[in-house]
């Protein structure tokens, strides 16, 4: 490397550490159970997806080994040579009839799954009309497409609706959203969303990473809203509240054909592991069994909304499991975090750039498999924070 690309990347680093963003992997263990350890002390983990607490399900890790002792540790190939294995059809049937679509197909993580669509169907005549707070995945996947990206403000159908008839005459529209936003926990507004993309006849897309196992039963926000069949293409992850890893995209026929034939990121990517791929199918058969633990989830979340907006606290427009406590400064978030660690707490400080300058937050990831015990001791710890933040 030479001296001068060394030095650039020292001022980035130092310019990103005087931001007070400067980001380093945690050292703890188990960041997925309900309690973490950190350098051996245990702490209530409010920063994991694993929203339903499903990682560590039995039915999940006997599936698990099963389908390693059966396939070997790795898929070894794309599945387009020889990575595919009967367990993988089986898991895409079993969601195309969860998502109440033709067919699914499953890759290796909601980014991929994202990537995939947007490459496989977008190109240089497409408008892409995509919520300013999506996440990544969908930006890049977008620029990656070389689509014209237009962002509209967040939740903001009358903006959008601007926007659409600037480009009314595009004949290859496309709108894409998250269901449940990843950073701020409130909801598209997918009814009006929908009656925009029929009006203006524009294809539909919608990210349920965050919503999946949660939200309609488990079908997401779509199915709980009564748009499954509405909307063009579903896309989500088996790595959040369905406690495995990997993605999935569910559409028509046709869409899923093309995006085996066109999507780089799956036809140049080794397929998930057997062991991965036997979870997920346990875990989308575990939710089927047991469809009103999302629900649950939410109450508990909503009541604990109320009780943290009760101390002071900026929990924005939260409508799902994942609560923000916007406190702004950078700086501010991590004493935060900290300080709720004396308290035996664990919540992930967020900061620019995953969301916008000036909105940095703590975020809350509620779990299913906490009871009364956990409860009482996060309202504690974050009453201890509201007096020290002097709410």
């Amino acid at each position: 490397m030479n001296n001068e690309l060394k030095k650039i990347i020292s001022r980035t680093l130092k310019s990103i550490n005087r931001d007070g963003n400067l980001r380093q992997i945690p050292e703890l263990d188990h960041g997925a159970d309900l309690y973490i350890q950190i350098q051996g002390q245990n702490f209530l983990n409010l920063a994991s997806n694993n929203y339903l607490g499903l990682s560590n399900s039995q039915e999940l890790i006997q599936a698990s080994t099963a389908g390693a002792s059966t396939y070997g540790a790795s898929g070894a190939a794309s599945r387009l040579i020889t990575g595919n294995f009967k367990t993988y059809d089986q898991l895409e049937k079993l969601i195309a009839s969860f998502k109440g679509q033709d067919r699914a197909l499953a890759v290796g993580c909601g980014y991929t799954a994202n990537l995939c669509i947007l490459t496989a169907l977008a190109n240089r005549e497409t408008v892409i009309f995509s919520d300013r707070l999506n996440h990544a995945s969908i930006i890049d996947g977008a620029v990656l497409s070389r689509a014209k990206l237009i962002r509209y403000r967040h939740r903001d159908t009358d903006h959008l609706e601007w926007l659409i008839k600037k480009y009314q005459n595009q004949s290859r529209k496309f709108l894409i959203t998250d269901t449940v936003f990843s950073m701020d926990g409130d909801l598209a507004p997918l009814e009006k969303l929908v009656h925009l993309c029929h009006k203006y006849n524009i294809l539909s897309i919608v990210d349920e990473a965050h919503a999946t196992g949660i939200f309609g039963q488990g079908r997401g926000l779509a199915h709980q809203l009564g748009l499954e069949k509405d909307i063009d293409i579903h896309m989500g992850t088996f790595s959040k509240a369905l406690g495995s890893y990997g993605g999935y995209i569910a559409s028509h026929n046709n869409v899923i054909e093309l995006i085996i034939n066109q999507g780089r990121a799956f036809i140049y990517s080794t397929s998930l592991p057997p062991a991965v791929v036997s979870a997920s199918l346990a875990s989308v058969r575990k939710v089927i069994d047991n469809p009103f633990e999302g629900a649950r989830l939410l109450e508990m979340a909503q009541e604990l909304k109320g009780y943290l907006t009760g101390l002071g606290f900026d929990t924005g427009s939260s409508s799902s499991q994942i609560i923000p406590l916007i406190l702004k400064k950078s700086s501010m978030v991590m004493n935060a975090m900290h300080s709720l660690m004396k308290s035996g707490v664990y919540a992930a400080g967020i900061r620019p750039p995953t969301v916008p300058e000036n909105t940095a937050r703590l975020r809350i990831s509620l779990r299913a498999d906490m009871g009364q015990d956990e409860i009482f001791l996060v309202k504690n710890a974050f009453k201890k924070l509201a007096v020290e933040l002097g709410l």
